[in-house]
């Protein structure tokens, strides 16, 4: 356990990799503040120092998560000519589905007082699926001026369908599901890039 009183580098990642650790092991309903801190060594208190409690905590590992995949997204501006459209859209939701645990989206969702930190944030400007919408529109936009998409397809539209699919399949998946939800986007990335 670290030492009271010592700053303990990256908490914020090292709290929410614990919360997603105990919620994969023993399930929703044992995530606690003291499960969270005794998974990730620290003082019992730790969580409550830096949250206002677990509601906010789960919020905000949601959050985070939603930046992640954001951050993600943001990254196809550097893809654009490599591999294949498809491969590199396939990359984008399998990453925001593996950053973001079915269980941990159910509290989040379930919990009143997380959800509503969580539609705070998202009115606040948190980055989520309106963010990696538009960095699939503009990067759709950029392959289809390098001629590697027709220039008749509605990026827009592609962006908003394949990023509409990836909200169902992330709220309605369930633990071990990952190759129907791979399944499930090469298909839709397959009639959508068919131009």
């Amino acid at each position: 356990m670290s030492p009271r009183g010592v700053a303990i580098p990256d908490l914020r990642e090292r709290l929410f990799a614990a919360a997603e650790r105990v919620v994969d092991r023993d399930g929703a309903a044992a995530l606690t503040s003291r499960a969270v801190t005794a998974e990730a060594d620290c003082a019992k208190g730790v969580l409550h120092t830096h949250f206002s409690g677990l509601d906010e905590f789960v919020a905000e590992l949601v959050l985070d998560r939603f930046a992640r995949g954001a951050r993600h997204a943001e990254a196809l501006r550097d893809q654009v000519g490599r591999a294949t459209v498809a491969e590199n859209l396939q990359d984008v939701v399998a990453a925001l589905l593996d950053s973001l645990r079915p269980a941990v989206v159910g509290l989040a969702m379930t919990r009143p007082g997380a959800a509503s930190h969580t539609r705070q944030g998202l009115r606040s400007g948190a980055p989520a699926f309106d963010a990696i919408q538009h960095a699939v529109t503009a990067y759709l936009r950029a392959e289809q001026h390098a001629g590697r998409i027709p220039a008749d397809s509605d990026a827009e539209a592609i962006a908003l369908a394949l990023v509409g699919t990836t909200h169902h399949l992330l709220m309605t998946r369930t633990p071990g599901q990952a190759a129907d939800t791979g399944a499930t986007t090469r298909r839709l990335l397959a009639v959508l890039l068919a131009g």
